[in-house]
């Protein structure tokens, strides 16, 4: 969407520039039909300003969004004595300095009525003309907004659902165990461990759902041995596929963080890598210390088709789901890298999502490192 009014403000701006030129040399022509109709028939919101920011022209959809009973065709006036929003005319500023497109999403208040106003959710595209001209696209984002908020609802909802069936099976299993004598003690021990780790996820989806983020328990965690743990618990999801893990980098190296998340990280990071790589295929991952920044870089590279470069920006929002490649025919609710990026965030450290110039999705996540405890073994090179 944002694109698509990017181009359409390309093409249309241009166009409206040379209008307003010719109209500027001649005043007394009338404009043209064909671009009349066409800004007056959009189905956003458009509007266009003047290097004096007043308001030339404004399309139906634009005056019903932003409440403009008192402007009239022909008659320019300046866009604050009309629409009382900071966030739009600092769009419009903002556009002229940076001279590119610019975007913004904010609240906008409709001028006191005789009952309260209720705010509208916009986003605003806005791109540079010639002499100084901007032109601004208005979108309503009531629906998007509507939308989220069932999305939030439904995992909460869910979510609370889940829980008390996993306690029991909790309960069930930690009976179990302590009546089983091995191996068949062993089998119930790793089942019990699985059912403890999914209550984690369920209580991270409640979270992110909710926009809240639980403080970690920082403490030294061996990070090598962590990615071990981590894909033994996913290795019989890979093995369906013959998919095997390629690793590079130190035997040992200690970062600072709660276990359980990082745990919940490197699964969320590892689950996506094998399902939306081929059969037979690999996943790479590296981890480096950086000594002089005191972090450990972990990098981890599949074989897939990689992300749609429209999909990038938004990898991380909660709920985005992206476009979905025909060969795997697979899409998740958009929770797993929305989760990703709250765990590492919290850890003091980021991670970021690209393609690989070799092929393949590239996710980069950085955390800082600590020292090792004192009875830990030195490290190694794998």
């Amino acid at each position: 969407m944002e694109w698509g009014l990017l181009v359409l403000g390309l093409a249309l701006g241009g166009g409206l520039g040379w209008w307003w030129g010719r109209r500027q040399l001649a005043a007394a022509t009338p404009a043209p039909l064909p671009w009349a109709a066409m800004f007056a028939s959009l189905p956003w919101g458009c509007l266009l300003v003047d290097e004096e920011n007043q308001l030339l022209l404004c399309n139906p959809a634009a005056q019903d969004l932003l409440c403009l009973s008192r402007w009239q065709p022909g008659q320019p006036r300046l866009l604050l004595e009309l629409v009382r929003s900071y966030e739009l005319d600092q769009l419009i500023q903002q556009t002229r300095n940076q001279t590119t497109p610019c975007v913004t999403e904010w609240a906008f208040y409709p001028p006191p009525a005789e009952a309260a106003p209720v705010p509208i959710p916009l986003r605003a595209t806005s791109q540079l003309l010639t002499a100084g001209y901007v032109v601004v696209f208005l979108e309503n984002r009531q629906t998007w907004v509507e939308l989220t908020q069932a999305r939030e609802r439904w995992v909460t909802d869910l979510t609370h659902e889940l829980k008390t069936p996993l306690t029991a099976m909790k309960l069930v299993a930690e009976a179990l165990e302590q009546r089983l004598d091995p191996p068949l003690q062993n089998w119930v021990t790793r089942l019990l461990g699985e059912i403890k780790r999914l209550i984690d996820l369920v209580q991270n989806w409640l979270e992110v759902a909710q926009g809240r983020s639980s403080s970690p328990n920082p403490l030294p965690v061996d990070l090598p041995a962590l990615v071990q743990d981590v894909w033994q618990t996913l290795e019989p999801l890979a093995r369906r596929k013959q998919i095997h893990l390629v690793y590079s980098g130190p035997a040992s190296l200690w970062v600072s963080g709660d276990e359980r998340h990082l745990y919940r990280m490197l699964c969320n990071v590892l689950d996506n890598s094998i399902k939306y790589s081929p059969a037979n295929g690999s996943i790479r991952l590296t981890i480096t210390p950086q000594m002089a920044q005191e972090r450990v870089q972990i990098e981890v590279i599949d074989q897939g088709p990689g992300f749609p470069p429209a999909d990038i920006p938004h990898l991380f929002e909660r709920f985005y789901q992206g476009q979905i490649h025909p060969q795997f025919h697979e899409s998740g609710i958009g929770l797993g890298l929305a989760i990703v990026r709250q765990i590492v965030t919290a850890h003091g450290g980021q991670v970021t999502a690209a393609n690989h110039p070799e092929g393949g999705a590239w996710l980069q996540i950085q955390l800082p490192r600590t020292a090792a405890p004192l009875d830990a073994p030195p490290d190694k090179e794998r």
